[in-house]
């Protein structure tokens, strides 16, 4: 049976950001943060994890143009 063309995923798709974390995951995550001990701690009923991605943002056309008239100038 062949998968159909909506599921397939592109090689960049298999890195795509997720908001939803696996249970494992979440416990890595505050293990780290030292919020989670499992000798003592259940894993079961876990706070819940912030999981952002840090965009950098683009810069405008317009300064990139003034900056090279700048050194242009010099």
């Amino acid at each position: 049976m062949s998968i159909h063309r909506s599921l397939k995923t592109q090689p960049s798709a298999l890195n795509q950001h997720r908001n939803v974390l696996k249970r494992s995951e979440r416990i890595i995550k505050l293990q780290e943060k030292d919020e989670f001990d499992p000798a003592e701690d259940s894993p079961m009923g876990l706070p819940k994890v912030i999981s952002r991605k840090a965009v950098a943002k683009k810069k405008k056309a317009a300064e990139t143009d003034e900056e090279a008239e700048a050194a242009d100038a010099t």
